[in-house]
């Protein structure tokens, strides 16, 4: 008979969540992935609607604070909470709401700067920590076919600005001034900052 080995249903310590995410965004959960953090998911569902003559600043930093605090009611962890918007002229650009508003915004982009403000809030020992980061974004001229093309894609469906710099839209993307990890969802740089004061580690440790 071969010996029997009890299996530890355990997972290995570098597998543990660390943090409590709240969002079902799989962008920022990749994210953290790639500086070492493993996250627990544990989206929360918030009114996002901006407050009257609520700037973009505010409005990002007000949604990343209220979804971590929300979270944190649902964890014993740490909690990272972040909103991101894209603004044009002042203006917040949601999500659009089908193909034309798709298409309008598009158009309202091309050629020119924009401005994506993401906001970072880690709830946890050290009390609720924000951060908010703007990163400038100038896009070439947009065809209308592309826009055509780019939105039977999908990939622009559920993207605030209806554009995704890491998927198809890169294209687009002439120049590029601040933090590219916000565009995509989280500004790594000020988040492993912010990890840091409420005593979770980055990269395994080696950055605690």
């Amino acid at each position: 008979m071969f010996p029997t080995t009890k299996l530890d249903a355990t997972p290995p310590a570098a597998f543990r969540p660390v943090l409590c995410l709240a969002s079902a965004s799989p962008r920022r959960r990749d994210l953290l992935a790639s500086i070492g953090v493993d996250v627990e998911v544990r989206p929360v569902d918030i009114d996002e609607t901006p407050l009257p003559g609520e700037i973009a600043t505010a409005y990002v930093s007000r949604l990343a604070s209220e979804k971590a605090l929300a979270g944190a009611g649902l964890s014993t962890l740490p909690t990272l909470g972040s909103d991101t918007a894209v603004v044009c002229d002042g203006e917040i650009l949601g999500k659009p709401e089908g193909s034309e508003h798709a298409a309008s915004m598009l158009r309202r982009l091309s050629g020119r700067a924009h401005q994506v403000l993401t906001a970072v809030t880690v709830s946890g020992p050290a009390g609720v920590l924000t951060a908010c980061v703007t990163t400038r974004v100038t896009m070439r001229e947009i065809t209308e076919d592309e826009i055509v093309a780019y939105w039977a894609s999908g990939e622009p469906a559920d993207k605030a600005g209806a554009y995704a710099i890491q998927g198809l839209a890169a294209v687009f993307v002439e120049r590029l001034e601040g933090s590219h990890s916000a565009v995509v969802g989280l500004p790594l740089f000020e988040t492993a900052a912010l990890l840091r004061r409420q005593g979770v580690a980055v990269w395994g440790g080696a950055l605690g």
